[in-house]
């Protein structure tokens, strides 16, 4: 599985979700699906998804995710990307780019209001789960790499600094901070 393949997967399961926003949902329907491919496509998804993963490993992201949740751990972040993956593709590659759109999407104003967190834990298992269901094997440990980039220094300043924050993310911090 190539990385069109795995979009394409995601967007299939974002159609039969009955709450497309619902990374929970997203991710059972992904699973689900994966599960009926052969078992070397499925391995080959695990890359994929740690790519994906790898590509938004970002301060500008990490900076925005910490906004929308009330602070981000490092386990946070990754459940934070798992969601923003089960988004689909033209808003992870968008939000990736330009974090602070994220105050655009109804869904970021909706979990605002409503004071909810944005996360996908389920996101980052689909493949182990689609291979466990298909092969009753756990994947090999050679599956996959992670590779992380490194991070921006010009954003390496404490994310609970609120004029700071408002000044980088300043639609994000006029949803979330005022």
């Amino acid at each position: 599985m190539n990385t069109q393949q795995f979009w394409q997967l995601i967007e299939a399961a974002r159609d039969q979700a009955p709450n497309s926003n619902d990374g929970e949902e997203v991710a059972h329907h992904a699973t689900s699906m994966l599960a009926t491919h052969p078992a070397e496509e499925i391995v080959a998804a695990q890359q994929v998804l740690w790519n994906l993963m790898a590509d938004s490993y970002t301060n500008p992201l990490w900076a925005a995710a910490c906004v929308v949740n009330g602070g981000c751990s490092d386990d946070g972040f990754d459940y934070f990307r798992g969601w923003l993956i089960a988004q689909g593709r033209e808003v992870f590659e968008r939000i990736v780019a330009d974090p602070d759109a994220l105050a655009e999407m109804p869904v970021v104003r909706a979990s605002a209001a409503d004071g909810i967190d944005l996360s996908g834990e389920e996101m980052l298992t689909i493949v182990w789960n689609a291979h466990m269901t298909a092969t009753g094997k756990q994947l090999p440990d050679d599956a996959f790499t992670i590779r992380y980039p490194n991070l921006d220094p010009a954003w390496d300043f404490n994310f609970d600094d609120q004029g700071e924050m408002s000044r980088r993310l300043p639609r994000l911090a006029a949803l979330y901070l005022e």
